[in-house]
């Protein structure tokens, strides 16, 4: 069977981003995952299809060469699979155990070993969410995070006791396959719970896991412009890997509360406040509130039409990360309210100004645009 163009199996042109193509491999990776298709030698295929056409148009020099010679161009590097474990974590990110999963596919690997032989496999990471004021998100703070995570037992230094020796089931790898074909996959073994090896004397303390349990506290500052939903690594936060492992991270998902007034989109922010008639009419100067709290003195222009919006330069929100002096826009929408309630006088007053002003029996219609 002949061999599919390559932006044909991802669904993508050939002006495709590279974010586009990695989001349209992501989309065909989940829909085939084996786990959801265990015996479906169709869905094998495809995810082995767009797992080769990613490797080569997510490599701008594989990409050149396929671009202008075809397949012979890319002869002997469709097969690695090299950029595809690479970017793995980067495009499953938020997906638990996906990574793991490619490891087993495609032979890549976090696990090492350590001095002793055992086999040393990097910690989980952990995820924890905070929620700030709008107010904090836009200039920064810091909150206090109280979590659990492993550590290595202080006892026996993570080894987990002594007489180790290569685990039987799994010969020392940590890991046994099962399934077969394309799609070899790998789980934990059973017996050393990935270690790789077994423990003739446990320690007490761990009572051989090499692990245990420390409460931590720490200050995370949230930087200024957070926005709702960013995401905060703290590398090596997380829980300790067995035999000596590297920690994970810990990942810190930021909530933002919102404001009853303000409202952000992107560097700027908006709010919107009412005006009198005559306000609008006859100009005015009122004071309205800001982000940073306080209030500042704005100039309503006579004439002034409900709904028009006007700009206080730097009244907004800093880059994320950037220079809190360096802020986005504000937004000021006055709506102009009309009296509910007159009295004699007002309502007199009124007539009065209908006569002088004139009015439309027949006015035209506003388009949309306006």
């Amino acid at each position: 069977m002949a061999k599919r163009d390559y932006y044909e199996v991802l669904g993508v042109s050939k002006n495709a981003t590279e974010e586009e193509i990695k989001k349209a491999y992501r989309k065909i990776a989940m829909a085939n995952h084996p786990d959801t298709h265990p015996d479906d030698k169709a869905a094998e295929e495809r995810f082995k299809e767009a797992s080769e056409a990613y490797e080569i148009l997510s490599d701008k020099t594989k990409r050149q060469n396929y671009d202008q010679f075809g397949f012979a161009g890319v002869e002997g590097g469709a097969g690695n699979y090299s950029n595809v474990y690479r970017d793995f974590s980067d495009i499953f990110s938020g997906f638990g155990g996906f990574g793991d999963i490619f490891d087993s596919f495609f032979g890549g690997g976090g696990r090492t070993r350590s001095s002793s032989g055992a086999s040393v496999v990097r910690g989980a990471s952990l995820q924890y969410s905070v929620t700030v004021s709008f107010k904090d998100a836009i200039f920064g703070t810091k909150v206090d995070v109280s979590y659990s995570h492993d550590e290595a037992c202080p006892a026996c230094s993570g080894s987990g006791g002594s007489g180790q020796k290569t685990c039987p089931t799994c010969h020392g790898s940590g890991q046994v396959a099962r399934g077969n074909g394309f799609f070899q996959m790998a789980s934990t073994c059973p017996t050393c719970h990935g270690r790789g090896q077994v423990i003739d004397n446990p320690c007490a303390s761990c009572h051989g896991t090499g692990l245990t349990k420390k409460s931590e506290k720490l200050s995370v500052s949230i930087p200024c412009g957070t926005d709702d939903g960013t995401k905060l690594v703290l590398r090596g936060k997380g829980n300790a890997g067995p035999n000596g492992g590297p920690a994970g991270d810990l990942i810190i998902f930021v909530r933002v509360k919102e404001d009853k007034y303000f409202v952000r989109e992107g560097r700027n922010v908006f709010l919107q406040v009412p005006i009198s008639f005559t306000q609008a009419a006859l100009g005015c100067e009122i004071e309205v509130p800001v982000v940073e709290g306080g209030k500042v003195r704005v100039s309503i222009p006579a004439g002034i039409q409900s709904g028009k919006s006007l700009r206080l330069k730097n009244r907004g929100v800093p880059a994320f990360k950037g220079n809190p002096d360096d802020r986005g826009d504000m937004y000021l929408t006055v709506l102009v309210e009309t009296p509910k309630h007159l009295g004699l006088k007002a309502r007199s007053l009124m007539k009065e100004l209908q006569q002088a002003l004139g009015e439309d029996k027949s006015p035209d219609p506003i388009p949309f645009e306006r």
